[in-house]
This record gives C-alpha cells, sequence and structure tokens, in this order.
C-alpha cells in the first residue's frame, strides 16, 4: 500500500514529516538544579537617597566649640570623612607598638591637638579617641556637648569594649554647674572600669595625653617601695635600742639631747597616776 494515499487510492497532500518523541528516564531521587543567582543586583530597586539635606558637623570638636548650647540641628557626628591632602593610618591594633598618639579621625578640628606638641600623633582608624599606647586608650568629652547628647558617651564606650586595659575618659569642664553631670559620669566610669581625669582647658588636656604617652615606656619607680642601703636608712629600730651613751656619740647629739631623747623613747604614753 501506498503511504501517500488512503484505502480508496485517492492520494492524500503532502504534510509535514511526524516528529519522533524521545523520553530521557531522571532518577527519582534526583534534585532538580537550583536557579542560578545574578552575580549583579539591579540598580532600579535601590533607594535614592536625598542630598538636600544640610550635611551635620564633620567632627566631634568642631559641633562643641562651634554652635551654641542648645541649638535645633545638634546631631553626633561621625567625623569618617577626611579633609583634602590628609591620609589616615590603619588601626593600631593593642599589642602594636607606636612612637605617636593614633588619634581617631573625629576628633579632627578638636583645640586639644594643638597643645599636643611634645610627642608626634598621627590620624588613624581606631575605636577609641586617642590610642595612647599598647594597652592604654582615651576617650574625650566636653561636658556641654555630654548634656545636649547624654547618651553619647554611653554608645561610645558599649563600643570599645575591653579592648585595652586602661580606658581613660578625659572630660573638659566647659560648663558652669558641673556637678550633676560629673557625679553621673562618675558612677558611670566606676561601673564601666574607666579612669575619669578632668580638665578645665584645652590645654590642660592636651597635657594630660602628652604625659601618658611620654610614659608609656617608663618604670613604675616613684611608685615602688624605695629600700635605701645608705647609713642613715632603716635605722629607727637600732636607735630606740640605743642606751644614753651610745646615743651621745652620735655627731650633733650631746649628752643632754642624748638623755632627752633617751628619756621620749623609754617613757609610757599615757602617764601613771601617782
Amino acid at each position: 500500500m501506498d503511504p501517500g494515499k488512503d484505502k480508496e487510492g485517492v492520494p492524500q497532500p503532502a504534510g509535514p514529516p511526524a516528529r519522533k518523541k524521545f523520553v530521557i528516564p531522571l532518577d527519582e531521587d534526583a534534585v532538580p538544579p537550583a536557579v542560578a543567582k545574578p552575580l549583579f543586583k539591579s540598580t532600579k530597586s535601590l533607594p535614592t537617597v536625598d542630598t538636600s539635606a544640610q550635611a551635620a558637623p564633620q567632627t566631634y570638636a568642631e559641633y562643641v566649640m562651634s554652635r551654641p548650647p542648645g541649638g535645633p540641628e545638634a546631631s553626633c557626628p561621625t567625623g569618617s570623612e577626611t579633609l583634602a591632602g590628609e591620609t589616615c593610618n590603619q588601626a593600631l591594633k593593642p599589642g602594636a607598638k607606636s612612637n605617636s598618639i593614633i588619634v581617631s579621625p573625629r576628633q579632627r578640628g578638636n583645640p586639644v591637638l594643638k597643645f599636643v606638641r611634645n610627642v608626634p600623633w598621627e590620624f588613624g582608624d581606631v575605636i577609641p579617641d586617642y590610642v595612647l599606647g599598647q594597652s592604654t586608650c582615651a576617650l574625650f568629652l566636653s561636658l556641654r556637648y555630654h548634656n545636649l547628647h547624654p547618651d553619647y558617651i554611653h554608645e561610645r564606650l558599649q563600643n570599645l569594649g575591653k579592648n585595652f586595659a586602661l580606658r581613660v575618659l578625659l572630660i573638659q569642664v566647659d560648663v558652669k554647674d558641673p556637678q550633676q553631670a560629673l557625679k553621673e559620669l562618675a558612677k558611670m566610669c566606676i561601673l564601666a572600669d574607666c579612669t575619669l581625669i578632668l580638665a578645665w582647658s584645652p590645654e590642660e588636656a592636651g597635657r594630660y595625653l602628652e604625659t601618658y604617652k611620654a610614659y608609656e615606656q617608663k618604670p613604675a619607680d616613684l611608685l615602688m617601695e624605695k629600700l635605701e642601703q645608705d647609713f642613715v636608712s632603716r635605722s629607727l629600730e637600732q636607735l630606740i635600742a640605743a642606751s644614753r651613751e651610745d646615743l651621745a656619740l652620735c655627731p650633733g647629739l650631746g649628752p643632754q639631747k642624748a638623755r632627752r631623747l633617751f628619756d621620749v623613747l623609754h617613757e609610757p604614753f599615757l602617764k601613771v597616776p601617782r
């Protein structure tokens, strides 16, 4: 039988050839491949940033020194931007040695830096305001700024954590009645295990920073007990046990002074009633 004709022999119109279907057996336990994620996100869904708002102060010190207290545009500056021609060093890790004070960019413009003259300092990306040594750091706070933003120092201490063994809170007293604020800050330093230092001027605050850095490698000889071995030291016991004749032989003590000294050392403190 001709495939191009029907049963009665009538030719059929030519059509497209029949397609064969191929079925690929798949394992029932096989997991279909996940859809590949795009490498780049579309920028159409990103929110637009309004750049018409007024920029906040660049540094904390700039806000404290330039704006009047209680201003309506008070905000906590971040100090993340750097000025032209200035670069920031990498963060100083605890244990790393440095011959200079590492200053955070948020302290840029602080008048305290003008009075740090005896030791070098440089800007660096650090968490505290000042890194004074391998295990010493300092946070600077103005009472004027603290009265406007009482939560600022709490957030700074929380971010600082326990990365440094000695944490100094350097406060510049620039208000008329600092008693109540200092009382709260002193309590906070006790709870946070910080050292509280007060300065009444930027010059005094800079001197404190210089001293901490200058004495970083100094031994604690001034605070430690000294045992002298010369002939005038450690002789109080022998002086009390000496007789009148031995006291009279000492230079500058005659028989009369030796007798009076002997009587003072051997008489009772309380007079016995007769």
